[in-house]
């Protein structure tokens, strides 16, 4: 272990080689073993970061294709309340009494109070699920990397 004057941290498995800088063949090994380190962080770095491209990319295609649901999910509904719409116009146009017009008016928004509530239902629980499957491929670099990190 080594520790660094003036600070409260310390560092482990840290080895500084003793050579001595009047002999040449000293100083290459040094360099040799520094440069093969770099090489060895670097492509550690590479990696990681090659995964967290890839984990972004399939986020946001997750993304895409969940936005997609929903929106079309949206129009759905959109259609099928405004083709009730006007099939209950059409209904009421030809009522022949007050009566039948309240009855079918009072039919008709408990029947659209229903379905709106069924088709919020569907929506939330599409959301839901979209927010799971978005932020999985985050989810699944980071505890691949705490796995990875633990075991170093």
């Amino acid at each position: 272990m080594f520790k660094i004057p003036g600070k409260t941290g310390t560092i482990e498995n840290v080895e500084f080689p003793t050579f001595d800088p009047s002999k040449p063949e000293q100083v290459r090994a040094v360099a040799d073993q520094s440069v093969e380190q770099s090489k060895e962080v670097f492509s550690k770095l590479s990696s990681d970061a090659e995964t967290t491209q890839k984990a972004f990319e399939s986020t946001f295609e997750m993304a895409k294709t969940t936005s997609n649901e929903m929106l079309l999910k949206t129009i759905a509904a959109l259609q099928a309340n405004a083709e009730a719409g006007f099939t209950h116009l059409e209904a009421l146009v030809a009522t022949k009494s007050p009566s039948e017009f309240l009855e079918l008016q009072t039919a008709f928004l408990r029947k659209q109070i229903e379905k709106s509530t069924e088709q919020a239902k569907a929506i939330q629980a599409l959301m839901l699920k979209a927010a799971e499957d978005v932020s999985k491929p985050i989810k699944n670099a980071f505890e691949k990397a705490l796995k990875v990190r633990k075991a170093a």
